[in-house]
């Protein structure tokens, strides 16, 4: 017989009458939340012996794709599966967290720095003594939740842009404690929940019966809204119309990296190059007496391939020139 049993123990909270622990919760860990949802939430807490004091759970709101309606849904935290885990008396502790090397990118417009993987070992204790160790290894790119909103922003939310290591860390060890003790369960946390709809839920994550090890497919919606990236090819041919509209005070390399990002994605080389670029031309007002002025760059030849985003910034610069060479435009 299994000795990977919980213990019983009897919860204060769960003894006092509904209305009253929904008083106490409503005014405490879950302010604002419908009273709905805080049923869900002591349903839950009764149904697996668990103190709702400790907030084992969460209340996540998630999108209805198909009703088109915002939904509350009670899932653990990786508190609970902590606990849950002490309670068979077989859980030997955790490792400190190991992150993989920093990467510094612009998802949706935003630079974020985040480490490309983390890695967390949970360690169980078995009925012959001997200490087995349960690795996790999730990459914070699949993980990480979106702003989303109106605009589907491809972006991390407040959270992710915040604590973008302790994020991960917390689904890393979610991972790890479900392979260790698959009996406790499966469902993924609010963490790794958190910024999808009930369809990505659906779609994108899939649950291994035989370990709790929480699969997650590529995501649909990264592969749809996810912008295209800034070729190397765009780029050498968008460098030389960037430095002319820098020298002509039409442009500033903050103004053109916000331009590009609004359709690209710039790698952090690419961003870094744009910042480095100077005016090279000196104004005519402020060109010494006696020193000639370097000409104008040659326009380029009618049949060249221009980036659509040049094309834009050529036209908005001739539509500029033709005002101010407009008879009277000048007073």
């Amino acid at each position: 017989m299994s000795t990977a049993v919980m213990r019983k123990e009897v919860i204060p909270a769960l003894a006092m009458s509904e209305a009253e622990l929904m008083l106490v919760l409503r005014n405490s860990l879950y302010p604002g939340a419908k009273d709905e949802s805080i049923k869900m939430v002591i349903g839950y807490c009764k149904a697996a012996g668990l103190d709702p004091m400790q907030k084992p759970v969460h209340i996540v709101p998630m999108y209805d794709n198909k009703a088109k309606v915002m939904r509350d849904v009670v899932m653990p935290g990786v508190g609970l599966y902590r606990t849950q885990a002490a309670r068979t008396d077989q859980y030997a502790g955790v490792s400190e967290p190991q992150f993989g090397p920093d990467v510094n990118e612009i998802i949706g417009g935003v630079e974020i720095t985040y480490p490309q993987w983390c890695k967390v070992v949970v360690r169980r204790r078995l009925s012959d003594g001997y200490v087995a160790e349960f690795p996790a290894i999730e990459r914070w790119r699949e993980n990480y939740a979106m702003k989303g909103g109106e605009s589907k922003s491809v972006a991390p939310n407040a959270m992710w842009s915040r604590r973008p290591y302790g994020q991960i860390a917390k689904v890393a060890e979610a991972q790890a404690l479900r392979k260790a003790f698959p009996e406790l369960g499966a469902q993924p946390t609010a963490d790794e929940m958190e910024g999808r709809s009930l369809d990505d839920e659906v779609a994108t994550t899939v649950i291994d019966a035989n370990t709790g090890e929480v699969l997650t497919k590529d995501k649909k919606e990264d592969k749809k809204e996810e912008l295209p990236a800034y070729t190397d090819t765009q780029f050498a041919k968008s460098l030389p119309d960037w430095q002319r509209w820098i020298d002509a005070d039409k442009a500033t390399p903050g103004s053109i990296i916000a331009k590009v990002v609004s359709r690209y994605r710039l790698t952090q080389e690419q961003a870094d190059r744009i910042r480095a670029l100077k005016k090279s031309i000196p104004a005519l007002a402020d060109a010494p007496v006696g020193v000639p002025v370097p000409a104008a760059p040659v326009a380029a030849p009618a049949d060249k391939v221009v980036d659509p985003f040049v094309q834009q910034m050529e036209a908005a610069e001739r539509q500029q020139r033709s005002f101010v060479d407009e008879p009277g435009a000048n007073g």
